[in-house]
């Protein structure tokens, strides 16, 4: 269950709480293109009009961080968070850390939030905590490592391709090894997990079991948006997610709020979206290595 610090944090993020959902901003800047590990379900791209992650109308230069923060404080004066959540992994390359560390000395008030596959956690824990980063998500979907390859194709960690049952126990291990250190560290770790049927809709309290004491302090469920190599797989009813989150809240307390927002997000979710008016036509296109 929520820490004292968790529950302090989800006073004033909108991800994290209930609460606070309706009440305050985030703020996404898009600055993270590359990507260490393919999932069979995502689907990176550049657009202006899906409302999911991984999209993005384009990167935003590390440089540009600050100017576009102040920009979105005009427009939003409720934003209490900035995240980086993609549209590739934030702790692929070294964007991400660079613009918390300047974001946090400019606002030191703001929530520096990010998101990430877990992947590289272990190694970066320490400096996201020094940039000022308070809270983390990870994006876990199983802990078995026979269910992880059928979600996630590759990985790729220190320039070595790696797949099948040797995959899924490398990131396994790195992701709840992150978790502890990132929660060890003092920052507030809640897991997402995607809804998958027929592949880990019967896992879920596992995964929230080992999260949980591995230090998550929240999960959220999300259910599958069927796309890429798993575009045939119908998405999850009202009835399986439920039974899902039931499963987990044994575990963590479950956050039921997530609008699927995009790495580009902007304003208070669900009220106002201030990105088109932020981001504009400035950004440069990606690619999706």
């Amino acid at each position: 269950m929520k820490t004292n610090r968790a529950l302090k944090v989800s006073q004033i993020h909108p991800c994290f709480a209930s609460g606070a959902h309706n009440k305050y901003g985030r703020l996404h800047l898009p600055v993270s293109a590359s990507c260490n590990i393919q999932c069979r379900f995502c689907s990176r791209v550049f657009n202006r009009d899906e409302e999911r992650p991984g999209v993005t109308s384009g990167i935003l230069c590390p440089e540009d961080a600050i100017r576009t923060v102040d920009r979105a404080l005009e427009l939003c004066p409720r934003i209490t968070v900035v995240g980086i959540a993609g549209p590739g992994d934030a702790l692929a390359s070294d964007a991400a850390l660079e613009v918390f560390r300047a974001v946090h000395a400019a606002y030191p008030g703001l929530i520096m939030c990010l998101s990430t596959n877990g992947l590289m956690l272990p190694d970066r824990a320490e400096e996201l905590a020094n940039a000022g980063v308070k809270t983390v998500t990870v994006t876990v979907n199983a802990v078995d490592p026979a269910i992880l390859e059928k979600i996630v194709s590759f990985i790729v960690l220190r320039g070595r391709r790696v797949t099948g049952r040797e995959m899924g126990k490398i990131l396994i291990s790195r992701q709840l090894e992150g978790i502890r250190r990132a929660s060890a560290l003092g920052m507030t770790v809640k897991v997402n997990t995607v809804l998958i049927p027929w592949i880990n809709d019967l896992h879920i309290e596992d995964i929230a079991k080992e999260a949980g004491e591995a230090g998550a302090d929240i999960y959220n469920i999300i259910p599958l948006i069927p796309q890429h190599e798993m575009a045939h797989i119908a998405p999850p009813d009202c009835g399986m997610l439920g039974r899902a989150r039931a499963s987990a809240e044994k575990y963590v307390d479950v956050f039921y709020h997530c609008r699927h927002c995009r790495a580009d997000a902007c304003g208070i979710p669900g009220k106002n979206d201030f990105s088109w008016e932020l981001y504009g036509e400035t950004m440069e296109t990606f690619s999706h290595g």
